[in-house]
């Protein structure tokens, strides 16, 4: 026995050093860590894990996002354990990386706009979303964020958001869908669906039609993809114990419809490409996309990109707005009369119309302003 120890003596001696090694180096890095923090400005307020890793906030957030109670969840956690003085901005534990957690408007801004070529979404943010987003402008940084920005920022110029008739449609489909009678309306439901038809009208073409089709396959599938991809993201560094096999049935429906337009982009001829300019009333996303390349991984990253894009952020910005306008009715009665002195009744605003109305531009939502101005005449009858 004591012959065996001492003829693996130096592989136990290898093993030790190695060890040693490794824990040295975990204590230099460490304490270079910290002491890069406090140049910084050192730690925020930390929230006691109850569980290793911080899994009971992982749970906790869970929780909280299947009652549909996320912002009293968030708010609880920042109020209990921020610094009393700016409770807004706390760490906590997520496996073995550092996790930030901020509600803070200057950190905000700082990440969003001032700091912005400081803040990537890295590599890991890019393998928790590659399978939904890609590689599109959610989930990449740099030079190829850049292009592209560049890819969809013609969509927004003046001469394509000045054609609101695009939303006026589909605001016609929606606005019986509101109520009025005082009876309870699921708004954020619609808004959803509203800002779908709208921007695949307007981005693409030609719109999936939720509205009139309830049971739209696709709109339910990107609903559900939406749902477990926001769960993924949750669950941060745990993600991987996530199960997805309804994820990716219902990834592959988003796909389907998607190829639909990628088969569209193809199609388009140089001829074609070259006459139709960015202010044509017929150009649409699928003439840049056409102009940018023809790889279709390429083009579905960007075509389910910009359906995020235009749908989520204006449909939560309407249900957000109309959940303001129905507590303060005295700033519906005042964008009210502010509409009807520029606009009328029935006549269909214009861009000049929308950008006088310097009270609407304090209440406005993006894109969708027709609708703010449809509904807000007709809500105080």
């Amino acid at each position: 026995m004591l012959d065996k120890i001492l003829h693996n003596l130096p592989y136990l001696q290898i093993g030790l050093v190695l060890f040693i090694a490794w824990l040295l180096y975990g204590i230099v890095n460490g304490a270079a860590e910290e002491r890069r923090i406090k140049e910084l400005g050192g730690r925020a307020a930390r929230r006691k894990a109850l569980a290793p890793y911080g899994l009971d906030l992982l749970y906790d957030a869970l929780k909280s996002a299947a009652k549909n109670q996320v912002l009293e969840f968030w708010l609880r956690t920042l109020l209990t354990y921020g610094n009393p003085s700016n409770p807004w901005t706390i760490e906590a534990g997520d496996g073995p990386r550092r996790v930030i957690l901020t509600a803070d408007p200057e950190n905000i801004k700082a990440v969003l706009a001032t700091q912005f070529q400081d803040y990537g979404k890295g590599e890991n943010f890019n393998k928790d979303w590659h399978d939904f987003l890609g590689d599109s402008i959610f989930t990449t940084d740099g030079e190829k964020w850049h292009q592209l920005r560049q890819l969809i920022r013609p969509q927004f110029i003046k001469d394509r958001l000045s054609d609101i008739k695009v939303f006026e449609r589909h605001v016609k489909i929606i606005f019986p869908m509101l109520g009025g009678n005082g009876e309870a309306v699921n708004v954020a439901d619609l808004f959803f669906r509203y800002t779908l038809d709208a921007a695949t009208d307007f981005l693409l073409g030609r719109s999936v039609d939720s509205l009139t089709h309830e049971q739209a396959r696709f709109a339910k599938a990107f609903n559900e993809v939406q749902h477990i991809q926001s769960i993924i993201a949750r669950m941060g560094y745990w993600n991987k114990l996530m199960p997805r096999g309804k994820f990716y049935k219902e990834l592959k429906v988003v796909n389907e419809f998607v190829n639909t337009f990628i088969d569209d982009t193809l199609r388009l001829s140089p001829e074609e490409l070259q006459k139709t300019t960015k202010s044509d009333e017929s150009y649409t996303f699928l003439h840049a996309l056409a102009s940018y390349t023809l790889d279709r991984k390429v083009l579905r990253d960007q075509l389910v990109a910009v359906l995020l894009a235009g749908r989520d952020t204006t449909a939560c910005t309407l249900s957000w707005t109309f959940y303001e306008l129905s507590r303060h009715p005295h700033v519906v009665q005042k964008l009210r009369r502010e509409m009807l002195q520029q606009v009328g009744v029935s006549r269909m605003p214009t861009y000049t119309d929308l950008k006088n109305m310097k009270y609407l531009q304090v209440c406005r939502t993006p894109i969708s302003v027709s609708l703010s101005r449809t509904k807000i005449l007709c809500s105080t009858r």
